[in-house]
């Protein structure tokens, strides 16, 4: 293992660390090296070691025993972080999540939406279909993106919210290559209309059907 810079040198430890555990250098049950070879290893200090450690025991990945050492923590769930794993995930499969994803919110949304958090997606709404009837491929994509994650927003749950932020960051590249032109957009924007007036309605029933009618449309349509 190559040292590490002097950049926030707990943190960096306690990537390394996790990026090993996922690796399956240490393996769940498995003791840690002592301070002396981690410092080592890492090419820092004790207190920076120490202070890795308890990042990783405060988030349930390792396990200080007093007297005995460090154990690394079975995991009752992925033994990677959800970015890395959402990295080597296929375009299909990120895409069926993200659709999956945006019905919950809509639904969620209308339920729990405010005044602030209409306005706002009235505005990526009005962008989206601006860029889309000029022909504006990449604005059109990152207009929609930003509707449909400030629906997310609006849902009240931070936990879908953030997976919802996470796969369509990862999509957006894609999407860039599947659109070749923002006719899809224009074709897509009335369904989009829909969906925000059942939102501010707060009709939790109708904005997941219209979530459901722009995934179905996206489903069935061919790439650009």
């Amino acid at each position: 293992m190559t040292s590490i810079k002097r950049n926030s040198l707990a943190d960096e430890v306690a990537q390394r660390l996790q990026e090993q555990i996922s690796l399956g250098t240490y393996k769940p049950g498995e003791k840690l090296p002592t301070e002396p070879a981690l410092m080592q290893a890492y090419g820092v200090g004790r207190s920076s070691i120490r202070e890795a450690v308890r990042i990783l025991a405060n988030s349930g990945v390792l396990r200080v025993q007093q007297g005995l050492g460090t154990f690394v923590e079975a995991s009752a769930g992925i033994e990677e972080p959800f970015p890395q794993r959402i990295k080597r995930a296929t375009i299909d499969d990120l895409d069926e999540v993200r659709q999956l994803l945006e019905m919950k919110i809509a639904q969620k949304a209308a339920v729990n939406r405010t005044a602030e958090d209409i306005e706002k997606i009235e505005v990526y709404l009005k962008k989206r279909k601006e860029t889309a009837a000029a022909d504006d491929t990449a604005g059109a994509i990152e207009a929609d993106i930003n509707f449909h994650v400030a629906i997310a927003e609006s849902s009240g749950n931070s936990i879908l919210t953030d997976l919802y932020k996470t796969v369509a960051h990862h999509l957006k590249n894609h999407f860039i290559t599947q659109f070749k032109n923002a006719e899809s957009f224009r074709e897509t924007q009335h369904l989009h209309k829909h969906l925000l007036n059942s939102i501010i309605a707060q009709d939790a029933q109708k904005a997941w059907q219209w979530a459901q009618r722009i995934t179905q449309h996206n489903n069935d349509e061919p790439a650009k």
